[in-house]
C-alpha cells in the first residue's frame, strides 16, 4: 500500500497502488493515517508521491461501491476515517511536501491541500470530480477551501472539471511547476528546511493551523521562541556569522 524509504531525517513515502492509479481504499487510508500519526520526532521532512503514472486518482471505485451499501452510521464512520487521514497529514509536525505527477483527483487533491508544500509537473491534471459521480467533495472541503479559498472551490466543486497544473498554480493548490526533474526541486526545499530550527518549524506551522490568533497570543509565542535554547542559538550564530547548531548539512543535489 505504501512504499516508505528513510533518508536520514527525510521520509519518502509513495502511494503504492499503481494498478489503480493509487486510488484510496480502506487499507490505504488506514496506512496513511497510521504513518502520519506515529511519525518519529527525528523526521524533519516527509515527501509524499505516487508510484506509477499518477499521484492519486481519488477514491477506489470498488471501495465506493461497497460504501453505497453501508448504513448511515457506517457511512459517517467511514467518512470520519477519511477526514482523519487528511488531518494527520496537515497536523504532522514534520514539513510535508507533495510531489505530484499525472492525475490528482478528488481525495488526491485533498492530500495535496493537506501538505505544506506542493510541487507538480506541467502535465499534471487535477479535478474535484465527486459531482460527476453524484457525490460531493465533503471530507476534503475544509482542507481544499483553506488552500484555494471559497471562490475557487465553488467554481471547481460544482463543475467537477479537469484543470491543468498552471491553473492549479494560479489558485494556490500547488506552489511550483517543475519543467523537468521534480526531485531536484524537492531536494532544494529539503535543503532549505534542514537549515532551519526544528522547533521553530513546528511553531511556524502551528501559527497557520491555529489561526486566527490574537495579538496577545502571537506575542506570547514569539516571546517563547526568543527565550528558547533554539532561538538563542540561532540569533547568536547569526550575530557571530556562524552556522547554527541545529543546521543539518545534507548533500541533496
Amino acid at each position: 500500500m505504501l512504499k516508505v524509504e528513510h533518508d536520514g531525517s527525510v521520509l519518502r513515502v509513495s502511494l503504492n497502488r499503481p494498478e489503480v492509479r493509487n486510488a484510496l481504499n480502506d487499507e490505504l487510508i488506514a496506512a496513511i493515517t497510521e504513518l502520519f500519526t506515529t511519525i518519529s520526532s527525528t523526521v524533519r521532512v516527509v515527501v509524499l508521491s505516487g508510484e506509477g503514472n499518477a499521484f492519486c486518482a481519488g477514491g477506489d471505485l470498488e471501495w465506493m461501491r461497497k460504501a453505497a451499501a453501508y448504513t448511515d452510521a457506517e457511512n459517517v464512520a467511514d467518512a470520519l476515517k477519511v477526514s482523519k487521514m487528511f488531518s494527520s497529514i496537515r497536523d504532522c509536525p514534520a514539513v510535508t511536501i507533495a510531489s505530484v505527477h499525472g492525475s490528482a483527483m478528488g481525495g488526491g487533491c485533498g492530500m495535496i491541500s493537506a501538505c505544506d508544500i506542493a510541487i507538480a509537473t506541467p502535465e499534471s491534471k487535477f479535478a474535484f470530480s465527486e459531482v460527476k459521480l453524484g457525490l460531493i467533495p465533503a471530507t476534503i472541503s475544509p482542507f481544499v477551501i483553506d488552500r484555494i479559498g471559497k471562490g475557487h472551490a465553488r467554481a471547481l466543486f460544482v463543475t467537477g472539471e479537469v484543470f491543468d497544473a498552471h491553473h492549479a498554480l494560479a489558485i494556490g493548490l500547488v506552489h511550483e511547476i517543475v519543467e523537468q526533474d521534480r526531485e531536484t526541486s524537492v531536494n532544494r526545499k529539503i535543503r532549505a528546511i534542514l537549515q532551519a530550527g526544528p522547533k521553530s518549524i513546528v511553531g511556524a506551522k502551528a501559527l497557520v493551523n491555529d489561526s486566527p490568533l490574537t495579538a496577545q497570543e502571537t506575542a506570547k509565542r514569539l516571546a517563547a521562541a526568543r527565550a528558547s535554547d533554539e532561538g538563542k542559538a540561532g540569533i547568536n550564530a547569526f550575530l557571530n556569522k556562524e552556522k547554527a547548531p541545529f543546521v543539518t548539512e545534507m548533500n541533496y543535489d
